[in-house]
Protein backbone atom coordinates (compact mmCIF):
# COMPACT_ATOMS: atom_id res chain seq x y z
CA UNK A 1 0.00 0.00 0.00
CA UNK A 2 2.89 2.15 1.10
CA UNK A 3 4.78 1.37 -2.42
CA UNK A 4 1.35 2.47 -4.25
CA UNK A 5 0.96 5.76 -2.18
CA UNK A 6 4.82 6.67 -3.15
CA UNK A 7 4.31 5.73 -7.18
CA UNK A 8 0.91 7.97 -7.18
CA UNK A 9 2.79 10.48 -5.32
CA UNK A 10 6.00 10.65 -7.96
CA UNK A 11 3.64 10.13 -10.58
CA UNK A 12 1.42 13.38 -9.79
CA UNK A 13 4.92 15.27 -9.06
CA UNK A 14 6.32 14.29 -12.44
CA UNK A 15 3.28 15.58 -14.16
CA UNK A 16 2.91 18.66 -12.66
CA UNK A 17 6.78 19.21 -13.47
CA UNK A 18 5.90 18.37 -17.22
CA UNK A 19 3.20 20.22 -18.15
CA UNK A 20 4.63 23.57 -17.83
CA UNK A 21 7.58 23.12 -19.19
CA UNK A 22 5.72 21.33 -22.40
CA UNK A 23 3.71 24.22 -22.56
CA UNK A 24 6.21 26.13 -22.51
CA UNK A 25 8.52 24.52 -25.35
CA UNK A 26 5.58 24.96 -27.45
CA UNK A 27 4.64 27.79 -27.16
CA UNK A 28 8.24 28.88 -27.52
CA UNK A 29 8.45 26.57 -31.17
CA UNK A 30 4.99 27.66 -32.33
CA UNK A 31 4.21 31.65 -33.99
CA UNK A 32 1.03 32.46 -34.54
CA UNK A 33 -0.19 35.01 -37.10
CA UNK A 34 -1.12 37.48 -34.36
CA UNK A 35 2.16 37.11 -32.74
CA UNK A 36 5.14 40.22 -32.65
CA UNK A 37 7.10 40.06 -35.25
CA UNK A 38 11.17 39.71 -34.79
CA UNK A 39 12.56 42.36 -33.11
CA UNK A 40 15.52 41.94 -36.30
CA UNK A 41 13.19 42.82 -38.94
CA UNK A 42 14.03 45.88 -41.00
CA UNK A 43 10.83 47.62 -41.03
CA UNK A 44 9.91 51.25 -41.89
CA UNK A 45 10.15 53.63 -44.12
CA UNK A 46 13.24 55.28 -42.80
CA UNK A 47 14.85 51.85 -42.70
CA UNK A 48 14.48 50.74 -46.32
CA UNK A 49 15.58 53.81 -47.46
CA UNK A 50 18.83 54.45 -45.73
CA UNK A 51 19.47 50.60 -47.27
CA UNK A 52 18.52 51.51 -50.75
CA UNK A 53 20.33 54.83 -50.72
CA UNK A 54 23.59 52.60 -49.40
CA UNK A 55 23.01 50.37 -51.94
CA UNK A 56 22.84 53.32 -54.63
CA UNK A 57 25.82 55.17 -52.85
CA UNK A 58 27.84 51.49 -53.18
CA UNK A 59 26.91 50.70 -56.88
CA UNK A 60 27.65 54.28 -57.59
CA UNK A 61 31.40 53.20 -56.17
CA UNK A 62 31.65 49.73 -58.25
CA UNK A 63 30.92 52.20 -61.55
CA UNK A 64 33.56 54.51 -60.59
CA UNK A 65 36.26 51.88 -60.35
CA UNK A 66 34.49 50.04 -63.33
CA UNK A 67 34.82 53.32 -65.42
CA UNK A 68 38.36 53.58 -63.65
CA UNK A 69 37.87 57.30 -62.23
CA UNK A 70 38.96 56.07 -58.59
CA UNK A 71 41.93 53.90 -57.77
CA UNK A 72 40.83 50.40 -56.39
CA UNK A 73 42.31 51.60 -52.75
CA UNK A 74 40.25 54.63 -52.88
CA UNK A 75 36.85 52.44 -54.00
CA UNK A 76 38.00 49.81 -51.32
CA UNK A 77 38.07 52.94 -48.80
CA UNK A 78 34.50 54.02 -50.05
CA UNK A 79 33.04 50.89 -49.69
CA UNK A 80 34.24 50.00 -46.14
CA UNK A 81 32.48 53.34 -45.06
CA UNK A 82 29.59 52.84 -46.67
CA UNK A 83 29.33 49.18 -45.18
CA UNK A 84 29.92 50.71 -41.99
CA UNK A 85 26.56 53.20 -41.93
CA UNK A 86 24.62 49.47 -43.19
CA UNK A 87 26.21 48.18 -40.12
CA UNK A 88 25.31 50.92 -37.57
CA UNK A 89 21.73 50.98 -39.70
CA UNK A 90 21.15 47.46 -38.82
CA UNK A 91 22.34 47.55 -35.58
CA UNK A 92 20.55 50.50 -34.63
CA UNK A 93 17.55 49.27 -36.10
CA UNK A 94 17.61 45.65 -34.23
CA UNK A 95 17.84 47.54 -30.91
CA UNK A 96 14.77 49.64 -31.45
CA UNK A 97 12.82 47.17 -32.78
CA UNK A 98 13.00 47.57 -36.47
CA UNK A 99 12.94 51.20 -36.47
CA UNK A 100 15.59 54.06 -36.79
CA UNK A 101 15.16 57.48 -34.74
CA UNK A 102 15.21 60.80 -35.79
CA UNK A 103 18.24 61.59 -34.57
CA UNK A 104 20.53 58.46 -35.60
CA UNK A 105 18.44 58.59 -39.44
CA UNK A 106 19.86 62.08 -39.69
CA UNK A 107 23.01 61.15 -38.78
CA UNK A 108 23.76 57.94 -40.90
CA UNK A 109 22.04 59.85 -43.55
CA UNK A 110 24.74 62.88 -43.14
CA UNK A 111 27.62 59.91 -43.02
CA UNK A 112 26.46 58.79 -46.42
CA UNK A 113 26.36 62.03 -47.85
CA UNK A 114 29.99 62.29 -46.79
CA UNK A 115 30.13 59.10 -48.50
CA UNK A 116 28.89 59.95 -51.24
CA UNK A 117 30.27 63.76 -51.44
CA UNK A 118 34.42 62.06 -51.23
CA UNK A 119 33.04 59.82 -54.06
CA UNK A 120 31.84 62.75 -56.61
CA UNK A 121 34.71 64.82 -55.45
CA UNK A 122 37.59 61.90 -56.31
CA UNK A 123 35.84 61.53 -59.57
CA UNK A 124 36.07 64.91 -60.48
CA UNK A 125 31.83 65.53 -60.72
CA UNK A 126 31.83 66.99 -57.24
CA UNK A 127 30.41 70.61 -57.01
CA UNK A 128 32.67 73.17 -57.87
CA UNK A 129 32.97 76.08 -55.65
CA UNK A 130 34.47 79.91 -56.33
CA UNK A 131 33.90 82.00 -59.23
CA UNK A 132 36.94 81.52 -61.14
CA UNK A 133 38.50 84.83 -60.84
CA UNK A 134 41.11 83.44 -59.28
CA UNK A 135 41.75 81.42 -62.11
CA UNK A 136 39.23 78.32 -62.11
CA UNK A 137 36.98 76.59 -59.76
CA UNK A 138 37.88 74.18 -56.79
CA UNK A 139 35.49 70.71 -56.13
CA UNK A 140 33.95 71.34 -52.93
CA UNK A 141 35.50 69.06 -50.36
Amino acid sequence: MRSLKTLRTATLTTLLIAVPLAGAYAAGHHKGALDASDPTDMTGPRVTGLIEQIQGVDQGITDARQANTITSAEAQRLHLRAAHISQAAKRVAGSDHGRIPATQYHDLLRRLDNVNQKLMVDTGSGFLMGDGADGGHYPNG
